[in-house]
């Protein structure tokens, strides 16, 4: 995909040409670390095409979901650890096939001057992502863990365009912060009452999820 295509970027062409000027083009395969945490932070990622999803690790090593960064989108928390010349306080993970421009740091306070749109861009991320960072906490600190885990898959299923799924209860525990065993007793449950199809490696939603 092409700058150009990104909506966020569709009202200015010269910003447009100095992203593509000053920014460097990479590509990821599902499940490969873009961004450790601890690591400092050199570059924004402006995701071309794909998705990231973006983890918070605790000190015994257990993960938890933050937010996913979409086409169009960057990573407000590398905007301000670049900005700060600080380490990164999450990881960030291709969640598919992802093409990202990264934009060098010294860079950002130049485009912020030149061009006031940017800055709005950056605003509205902030915001957005500051609403998705409370929704976790609401469905951490008020939902069963029934209820996050079919919200988790929906919205991994929205964000891939696929009603089938291609993760392990592991990989679904460590998303959610929360034991296999745990999972793999409410998929079960989720079976039963008909809203997922199980299968090796992957699960289906069916349309009884959505409802």
């Amino acid at each position: 995909m092409v700058l150009n295509e990104i909506s966020e970027f569709k009202s200015s062409p010269e910003i447009r040409e100095k992203l593509l000027q000053y920014g460097e083009v990479k590509s990821f395969a599902p499940g490969q670390v873009i961004l450790k945490e601890r690591a400092y932070i050199k570059a924004i990622p402006l995701v071309m095409s794909g998705s990231i999803r973006v983890m918070r690790t605790d000190e015994e090593g257990k993960e938890i979901l933050l937010y996913y960064i979409k086409s169009g989108e960057s990573c407000i928390m590398s905007f301000l650890g670049g900005l700060h010349q600080d380490t990164s306080k999450v990881k960030a993970i291709a969640e598919e096939e992802t093409e990202i421009l990264f934009l060098p740091v010294e860079y950002v306070g130049e485009l912020v001057k030149e061009y006031p749109e940017w800055l709005d861009y950056i605003f509205r991320l902030y915001h957005k992502r500051f609403e998705e960072l409370l929704e976790v906490v609401n469905e951490v600190a008020f939902k069963k863990m029934d209820e996050r885990l079919l919200n988790f898959l929906k919205t991994k299923s929205e964000n891939l365009q696929s009603r089938t799924l291609a993760v392990t209860h592991e990989q679904l525990a460590n998303d959610l912060g929360t034991a296999r065993v745990v999972v793999s007793r409410l998929l079960r449950q989720m079976e039963t009452e008909g809203l997922v199809e199980l299968g090796r490696s992957k699960i289906t939603l069916l349309d009884s999820a959505f409802a």
